[in-house]
């Protein structure tokens, strides 16, 4: 398959980011494609070192507030997640309607502020509040972000943009332990520094730096990131408007042989990706008498280079495997075999003899269930038009995280209390939910693949696809 240049319209400058960000057209898998990937990446990265910052910060709060462990766990799950499931349908159609870049610069102007604003709250339903308006603001990453990647690369490109865009939550995540701390450490100096700030605790001055750079970033996104020509839809024309709801909820039911299945799917991918790292580490901990100290250290790191590894080596696979073979469905084909060898692994969970051998084990699971982590959202953005992919990719997000939050960690723990009644088998939950879980979405998957191929000719069709 070729791998050309493909440009809408001619003639658009290609020499730096600022041309870019002034010209009227967008050059796809270009210099300035990767750039604008590289900005959005940076932007999501920012988005889970801001909401993951509360997890370095549960005393310090707790006794400030004057609040229990309880209240801690319901500001940092409850008022985000809740939020972020509320606004994530939302933003995504806005991302259909409107101008994609001004959303996320706004999306970005409004995390940050919330989350400095956590360092000014001075009572746990402040702090409630503002915790619930940063997940509503940190909905939008990913819908937007999935509608601006299909717009600014072809359909050969896109798999591998979207896979380095995940890596951006492995990042945020670890950059978020490290940095953390170390803005907490700056922000005594701060107070030291600025007597005028000593009214703050220390928390809330990490909270405060923490929050405001984002505005750096919004600025960075609106100087520098154009809003890319939308491709073609179902029809040449039907990208110069945007679809209705009833259109767009049209267009998803009588598809619904492959959309209700890969959503289904997607729940159940999460079920794992969320509950194996939930849990391994209290297996480790009560089954093997790992160190609290240590072990959180040694399944980062595991999970960080795995994940990557895997995240960026699924379109590799699914092009040498599948795609090469003429497999039309190559990349919805690599996620479900994935899920059948990650089935395999967390099932082996509870057999495994000490910490190394266990570590041994989850760093294949983690590389598995990571390999449809980039590609599953290629496959949607590929069957769906441009003016509907913020939607689409918003149902994406909610059936992930609703079912996923919902269902994964606490299936685990329901399985373990409820059945076996024995805190040191969650192993064997561990071995009994995930395999479950991974079997059905790899069902849901095959099951899904002639209605894929379908969709993908429909979008052929009507040239609609960024073919080469």
């Amino acid at each position: 398959m070729k791998d050309s240049t493909h440009t809408l319209p001619a003639g658009s400058p290609v020499d730096s980011p600022l041309s870019h960000a002034s010209s009227g057209g967008t050059v796809l898998d270009s210099a300035y494609s990767w750039y604008a990937l590289f900005i959005m990446a940076v932007a999501c990265a920012l988005s889970y070192i801001d909401r993951q910052l509360l997890n370095l910060l549960v005393d310090p709060v707790r006794h400030s507030l004057q609040i229990t462990d309880t209240q801690v766990s319901l500001v940092q799950g409850a008022a985000f997640v809740s939020a972020y499931l509320i606004a994530v349908p939302i933003y995504g159609r806005l991302a259909d309607t409107t101008n994609r870049r001004n959303v996320l610069v706004a999306g970005i102007c409004a995390w940050s502020v919330f989350t400095a604003l956590c360092g000014r709250a001075e009572s746990y339903g402040e702090l409630f509040a503002f915790r619930f308006f940063v997940g509503a603001s940190e909905a939008c990453i990913i819908p937007v972000c999935y509608s601006l990647i299909a717009d600014y690369f072809s359909a050969q490109r896109m798999p591998r943009a979207v896979s380095l865009f995940h890596v951006a939550p492995l990042v945020g995540s670890g950059v978020s332990l490290v940095v953390g701390g170390l803005v907490f450490a700056l922000a005594n100096n701060v107070r030291t520094l600025l007597p005028i700030l000593n009214t703050l605790a220390v928390w809330q001055m990490a909270f405060v730096l923490i929050g405001l750079p984002g505005l750096l970033v919004a600025a960075v996104v609106f100087l520098t990131v154009r809003e890319p020509t939308r491709s073609q839809a179902t029809h040449p024309k039907a990208a110069d408007r945007p679809y209705t709801v009833r259109e767009t909820a049209t267009f998803i039911w009588t598809r619904r042989g492959f959309y209700v299945r890969f959503y289904l799917s997607i729940g159940m991918f999460a079920i794992v990706i969320l509950g194996l790292p939930a849990w391994l580490p209290t297996f480790l901990i009560r089954v093997h008498g790992a160190a609290r100290a240590t072990i959180g250290f040694q399944f980062g790191v595991v999970v960080i280079i795995c994940a990557t590894v895997g995240i960026l080596i699924g379109p590799w696979i699914s092009s040498a495997i599948f795609e090469k073979r003429g497999r039309s469905d190559a990349l919805l084909r690599t996620a479900a075999w994935s899920m059948i060898a990650a089935a395999i692994c967390c099932a082996a969970v509870p057999f495994t003899p000490d910490v190394t051998s266990t570590l041994a084990v989850t760093a294949a699971a983690v590389f598995f269930f990571s390999l449809p982590t980039g590609i599953m959202p290629t496959t949607i953005q590929l069957a769906t038009p441009s003016r509907m992919r913020g939607t689409v990719g918003a149902f994406y997000t909610f059936s992930s995280q609703s079912i996923g939050f919902g269902l994964g960690p606490t299936s685990i723990a329901l399985m373990t209390d409820k059945v076996f009644q024995d805190p040191k088998m969650v192993g064997s939950s561990i071995a009994i939910v995930c395999p479950i879980a991974s079997v059905i979405a790899c069902w849901l998957l095959f099951s899904s693949l002639k209605h894929y191929r379908r969709l993908l000719e429909e979008r052929k069709a009507n040239g609609a696809l960024n073919a080469a």
